[in-house]
């Protein structure tokens, strides 16, 4: 089991309660994508801000992908090829 502090676990219970209650909250998207990014759940995280831009293509869920993937996508050849 993975160790999540207390604070941030409770916060995630939170979020999915109130996406079960309203699917199309955007803002609950995004802060819980962002919590899992912190965590470390990298998936999670792109699922949360794709449902999120998929609601408000425009809105802040398009930045957060797109850092996202550039973050991803990095490549540094001089760290693969010393």
């Amino acid at each position: 089991m993975e160790n999540i502090p207390e604070d941030i676990s409770v916060r995630l219970g939170e979020l999915s309660e109130r996406l079960s209650a309203n699917a199309a909250d955007e803002e609950a998207l995004i802060e819980r994508g962002r919590l899992h990014w912190a965590l470390g759940h990298r998936s999670e995280a792109i699922n949360d801000y794709l449902a999120a831009q998929k609601l408000n293509p425009e809105g802040k869920a398009k930045e957060l992908l797109k850092a996202t993937y550039e973050i991803l996508n990095f490549y540094h050849k001089d760290l693969y090829n010393p």
